[in-house]
């Protein structure tokens, strides 16, 4: 490696401080530490794997792509943190490896690398900053942020160059170690549930969230995998009856430096740094290992429940950040190619808002994703994945491509191409917006849906056709190229955003907690507070946000597509208006489980259940085609009609009106395709009114061909009294429709 004086004369820009003092905050360097010879071991799989080597005997193969490096040593720690080192003089394709005999399932460990620093042209490789294993499958302990982990001098005084002057300060007291794991599991015992698209009910929720004031779960497991692998908090989610949880980020994840400095953390875990390893946090069996082996066992709880598991994956970026962000991981293994630079080199490309971009149009890259995905497939035993900011991973050179080599990989790949994939499929850059682009392997959070049913029952749509089109599975969106309805995930609220109940209370964002200047956290939120902002004792108003709640709950479990609730809406869970709760781990982010002594919510929890029940009994609430809208009968009976207050069926002039009340048929008479033994798919037919306005309205039911009488299923206006519904219409009569209410009514002969 060149001096600081050769580099500076070679570049011309700061150099590396190669000479900085030997002294650190008044202490001297500790003697170098002792070297371990490693056998040649093998450039595959990579990664930590405990095996037994030649002659017999055990111990751990190491093996990391490290590209454009110049050296690498493998780090071992014991029990006092002493660390001794293992040059890896092994190199295959870029792939540094070696066997060390003796390392067993616990050996925590980590890599320096050496190279060039030269962050004029990328390269920023540090050997005194301890890396983590892109590839370790446990992690052991958690990311400070002091500067000392920095690859760069944080305090430069000259900021506008700080990147570019090398920080030679040892990070590894104050870095987090990947830890060896025993890989041998039999999965023979657990049975996927295996639930088609058609049929699932997404219920999105955080591991630590949802349990963490669960009055059932013990209280050193809240919080946990294990937490969520109790039977009190299986027992809530079967008696809802979704069929897949969709757990926010739980790869190891580090917090960033702005939330410490302001004392708060990372909640959400979208600034994954370990993409093997489960969260360390969120095990209630210790750091050093026991984690793989508790999500495992959390992941069979719930197959043997019937619920799937989905995980939000985060592999557009990662918690390096940007050329001022730390140096924990692929920074330091090899930035050019791990990353999207700009043209200048130095800085970096960011589609994501988190100040750097993976570069997965690289074939390493592509394979660290691909690998840790087949991981949590075939070694933790999840069901699919949900990608966040989808669009960034189908970027080619630079705009999304729907050929992108990550996306003909995924499609092509025989593990991948069989479980559930979800796109998020947007991110920041130029033609990031591609909802309904996707291939057809792929299903999408579908936000138009969300935005359209917000602006119904707030009484704010210039015209109603948006509706027609969310609520019968967005064909202007996915019906092309052999998709199907299931394509589009349905949603009103997600993690990101106000809860269900605070979108019914609150019309501006209160993110003060957050400690931003409430600047954080979008502006369109499309929200109506009832008549007051907030929390109120006004009885009248707090009665008519527990029937929005309902509203929009039967809207969305009525409609064709895939539906996703957020965990707590179904029990009125509040974040005080707080619509990005990231960094509220606390009463704000967890689920309030005392809710349900309410009764109130309570009711929306019941009405809740019962509408996903009647989802599962009856197919023409998930049907695998798009409706024809065409009549398959003498009689003039279609598939899917649209009708007008009068009873009369909707007119082009109708669809480009706004309106308040909006009546839908589905006729359960001819849903396509067969059942598992080939026999015709016959159900009910089913009327629902959506009735946004603020006065009741009379509406005439529709007669003959559609029925001849009706059966009030749902009365999202009298839940609040505890009415059951029951009672019959014959058809071609008026009913009064309550203000803001949903009307579901089964159709008879």
């Amino acid at each position: 490696m060149s001096s600081a004086a050769e580099q500076e004369s070679v570049t011309g820009k700061p150099a590396a401080a190669e000479g900085r003092p030997a002294a650190v905050n008044g202490l001297r360097r500790a003697a170098p530490p002792p070297r371990v010879p490693a056998w040649p071991g093998t450039p595959v799989p990579l990664g930590a794997r405990f095996r037994t080597g030649p002659d017999g005997v055990a111990g751990t193969n190491f093996a990391l792509w490290a590209g454009g490096a110049e050296a690498v040593e493998l780090c071992l720690f014991d029990a006092h943190g002493v660390e001794s080192r293992v040059p890896l003089t092994e190199l295959t394709h870029e792939i540094w490896h070696g066997f060390v005999p003796g390392v067993r399932p616990g050996q925590r460990y980590g890599y320096r690398v050496r190279g060039r620093w030269d962050p004029w042209t990328g390269a920023r490789w540090n050997p005194a900053k301890l890396l983590l294993d892109p590839y370790a499958r446990a992690v052991d302990g958690d990311f400070a942020l002091p500067p000392e982990v920095y690859g760069h001098v944080r305090d430069w005084p000259e900021r506008h160059v700080a990147d570019t002057v090398r920080d030679d300060r040892d990070s590894a007291p104050y870095v987090p170690k990947g830890v060896v794991v025993h890989d041998d599991d039999d999965w023979s015992d657990d049975h996927r549930p295996k639930t088609p698209w058609a049929d699932s009910v997404i219920y999105e929720l955080h591991v630590k969230g949802f349990t963490r004031r669960h009055p059932g779960v013990p209280e050193r497991l809240r919080g946990t995998y294990a937490g969520l692998a109790h039977p009190a908090a299986i027992e809530h989610l079967v008696t809802l009856g979704v069929t897949a949880v969709e757990l926010l980020p739980v790869h190891q994840f580090a917090h960033e430096s702005h939330l410490l400095d302001r004392g708060l953390r990372n909640y959400w875990g979208y600034n994954s740094i370990g993409y093997f390893a489960p969260h360390a946090a969120y095990a209630a069996t210790g750091t050093t290992g026991g984690q793989v082996g508790e999500f495992k066992r959390m992941v069979r709880a719930l197959h043997a429940a019937g619920i799937e598991v989905i995980l939000d994956v985060v592999y557009n970026h990662t918690a390096e950040a940007g050329e001022l962000g730390p140096t924990l991981s692929l920074k330091g293994i090899d930035n050019r190619g791990y990353y999207r630079l700009q043209p200048d080199a130095r800085r970096y490309a960011d589609y994501t808002g988190c100040g750097n971009t993976l570069h997965v149009v690289q074939p390493h890259v592509l394979r660290l994703i691909t690998d840790s995905l087949r991981y949590w497939v075939t070694e933790m035993g999840v069901d699919g994945f949900r990608f966040d900011l989808a669009a960034a991973l189908a970027r080619s050179m630079h705009d999304v491509d729907m050929l992108s080599p990550f996306l003909a990989v995924i499609a092509q790949d025989p593990v991948l191409r069989r479980v559930k994939l979800i796109a998020e499929p947007w991110d920041i850059g130029s033609g990031g917006y591609q909802v309904g682009a996707f291939p057809p392997l792929w299903t999408e959070w579908n936000d138009r849906y969300r935005d359209t049913v917000r602006d119904f029952w707030r009484h704010a749509l210039p015209d109603v056709r948006e509706m027609g089109y969310r609520l019968s599975g967005s064909s202007d969106l996915y019906a092309w190229g052999g998709r199907r309805p299931y394509a589009s995930v349905n949603f009103v609220t997600a993690h990101d955003g106000f809860t269900l109940r605070d979108l019914v209370s609150y019309e501006r964002k209160h993110n003060e907690a957050n400690g931003e200047g409430n600047r954080d956290g979008t502006d369109d939120n499309r929200a109506w507070n009832c008549g007051a902002e907030g929390e109120t004792d006004d009885e009248r108003i707090r009665a008519l946000r527990r029937r929005q709640v309902r509203n929009l709950l039967t809207t969305l479990l009525l409609s064709t597509g895939v539906p996703m609730l957020v965990a707590g809406d179904e029990m009125g869970r509040t974040q005080g208006g707080n619509n990005n709760a990231y960094c509220q781990d606390n009463e704000v982010g967890w689920v309030d489980w005392s809710l349900l002594q309410d009764p109130g919510w309570r009711g929306v929890a019941e009405l809740t259940a019962r509408l996903i029940a009647l989802r599962h009994r009856h197919p023409v609430l998930r049907r695998r085609a798009f409706f024809s809208g065409r009549a398959h009968s003498a009689d003039g009976l279609r598939d899917l009609a649209w009708f007008t207050p009068r009873g009369t069926e909707m007119t082009e002039g109708d669809w480009f009106a706004p309106c308040a009340t909006l009546g839908m048929y589905l006729s359960g008479r001819d849903i396509p395709g067969r059942d598992e033994r080939g026999e015709a798919v016959v159900d009910d037919g089913f009327l629902a009114v959506l009735h946004a306005g603020e006065r009741p309205v009379p509406f005439v039911l529709p007669a003959a061909p559609w029925a001849r009488r009706y059966e009030v299923v749902v009365d999202t206006g009298r839940e609040e009294q505890g009415e059951a519904p029951g009672e019959y219409h014959p058809a071609g009569a008026p009913v009064t429709v309550p203000p803001r209410t949903v009307l579901l009514l089964r159709a008879l002969g």
